[in-house]
């Protein structure tokens, strides 16, 4: 592959524009997919460009996500400056993406996924098991408040929103007394020291697409298609497929509470599913097993009998969001 568009690689004087959001974690997931790229075709670091861009979730941090739009919140600007030519290639957190892209647009790299477990961080205890009554969680994500009320509803929840930095500011200043984070994110930036350690799904499923990176391009564009082939990891598209037929058949957004992980096993994927009301009142889940070539069909029935199962009205927070 790298000899037949030998002529076409980026240079310095002419590099590959790589797009992000701005914030420390999406720029570390930008120089990890620039480092794979430069391995593969055996490239100098100037010979990329990556380009921070601020979106609408970045901008708006004192309002809920779901008061301002929900999923696509952290997409948006980025997938716009792809189309107009700003940039040749997007990186995202994929827990952050649509489940459809937008016209023109290609999302089919992915770079090998890495832990997609929630990390338990907290100042003030040692283990999620050893809340007490009435303490606090932070957090801005409708599934794990939804998962904690549901376990621990005698447990307080508040709104926290930022980065990564941020949110470890909140908890010094005693804005709550634990909150989560992704284990990967914190992976990729050398911080897990700061978390108390790794939830396990059993305790807490992890959102779908924790831990992935994907890599968007323009739909006609044949050298990036080249480039980002080279670096693609079959195993996470392989659990990915599944896991977003889950959630696009749940019509679900990262403002709802939905959760799933998939999980390859002996040529087998294995999905487990949930789904809870936002108060945390109800949770329901399902699981199943199929030939990874079959991941998307399991993902969209394990989808299905979860909507079978639901009483009337578990599902009106989702058709008005």
């Amino acid at each position: 592959m790298q000899s037949a568009m030998t002529d076409d690689l980026p240079t310095p004087d002419a590099p590959l524009r790589l797009g992000s959001r701005g914030s420390p974690l999406a720029l570390a997931q930008t120089r990890e997919a620039r480092a794979r790229l430069m391995a593969a075709f055996d490239l100098p670091e100037d010979a990329f460009e990556i380009v921070p861009i601020k979106t609408t979730g970045d901008r708006v941090q004192d309002r809920p996500l779901k008061e301002i739009g929900g999923k696509g919140l952290f997409t948006r600007e980025i997938e716009a400056a792809l189309l107009d030519g700003t940039i040749d290639l997007a990186v995202h957190s994929m827990k952050d993406m649509p489940v459809a892209q937008p016209e023109g647009l290609v999302l089919d790299a992915y770079l090998p996924r890495a832990d997609p477990r929630d990390a338990f961080v907290s100042l003030k205890v040692a283990a999620l098991s050893d809340l007490e009554s009435g303490q606090v969680i932070g957090s801005s994500s409708l599934r794990r408040r939804a998962q904690m009320l549901n376990r621990r509803p005698d447990l307080s929840v508040v709104e926290f929103r930022g980065n990564v930095q941020t949110r470890l500011r909140k908890l010094d200043e005693g804005v709550a007394d634990c909150t989560f984070l992704a284990w990967a994110g914190l992976e990729r930036l050398g911080m897990t020291h700061v978390a108390r350690g790794p939830v396990e799904p059993e305790e807490m499923l992890p959102a779908v697409a924790q831990g992935a990176i994907g890599i968007e391009r323009r739909e006609d564009d044949a050298r990036t298609e080249a480039m980002v082939a080279a670096i693609h990891d079959r195993a996470t598209a392989e659990q990915l497929a599944c896991e977003r037929a889950f959630l696009a058949a749940l019509d679900g957004s990262c403002e709802t509470p939905i959760a799933g992980l998939a999980l390859v096993e002996d040529g087998e994927i294995w999905l487990r599913g949930e789904i809870l009301r936002p108060d945390g009142s109800e949770s329901l889940a399902d699981e199943g097993r199929a030939p990874v070539t079959e991941g998307a069909e399991l993902g969209r029935e394990v989808a299905g009998r979860l909507r079978a199962r639901a009483p009337d009205g578990f599902f009106d927070w989702l058709d008005d969001s």
